[in-house]
């Protein structure tokens, strides 16, 4: 299966890189290369591309708000690319429904690792990020977890891969754990998210969190 992508970032020299990168791949195909949020939007609408890999700071409209509209309408995912490190931008992605990430620190060969995770329909957090993502998780007082809206319309076995998710396992981890084809684990994945009104597996991560499945 060849992964389409779209590649959205306003410095035109990073832009080509990335495209030089992903287009070295034999199963990855930029089919669109744009230097602003708007334009990112528009041409993901066209493409239909498998994700978007989105920078934060663009003109227009910036990374964060061009991902909560394209997720929010469920063009496609987006895996955000930024050279900041800055939990304001990581917890607006995240919020914003991004299935990932990646600081452009990040070498050529983490970078199309990252796309096929995103395209098989795992996560993906810069290790940089993830550890301040746990830590944040962590200060949070465990005496009061949170269920999210829905969680009591999960079954057994979708509390199951939610408590999967917040441990970060990947869909071929889930199925592996709970003795269930990739495709089976996949499944379960978009009902747990759709009944908890969730836009990526990141979020069902934190949520896990906050109801106090993972320890």
């Amino acid at each position: 299966m060849t992964i389409r992508v779209v590649v959205a970032d306003d410095q035109a020299t990073v832009r080509a890189g990335l495209v030089m990168i992903l287009d070295s791949a034999p199963d990855i195909e930029v089919v669109g290369e744009v230097g602003d949020g708007l334009s990112a939007v528009r041409i993901a609408r066209e493409q239909r591309p498998d994700l978007v890999l989105m920078d934060v700071r663009m003109p227009g409209i910036d990374g964060i708000e061009a991902t909560r509209r394209l997720v929010g309408e469920g063009v496609c995912d987006v895996l955000v690319l930024t050279t900041f490190d800055v939990d304001e931008y990581v917890d607006g992605a995240l919020a914003a429904g991004a299935a990932g990430f990646l600081l452009k620190t990040a070498d050529a060969a983490r970078l199309i690792e990252a796309v096929r995770a995103v395209a098989r329909g795992d996560g993906v957090l810069a290790p940089e990020v993830t550890r301040r993502v746990i830590a944040r998780l962590a200060a949070t007082p465990a005496s009061r977890p949170t269920p999210p809206p829905g969680l009591d319309s999960l079954t057994p076995r979708e509390v199951d891969v939610l408590r999967c998710l917040g441990r970060g396992l990947s869909n071929a981890e889930i199925a592996a754990e709970l003795v269930i084809s990739e495709a089976t684990a996949k499944t379960h994945v978009s009902r747990v998210l759709g009944k908890l009104g969730l836009r990526s597996r990141v979020q069902a991560a934190i949520a896990a969190q906050d109801a106090g499945l993972v320890s």
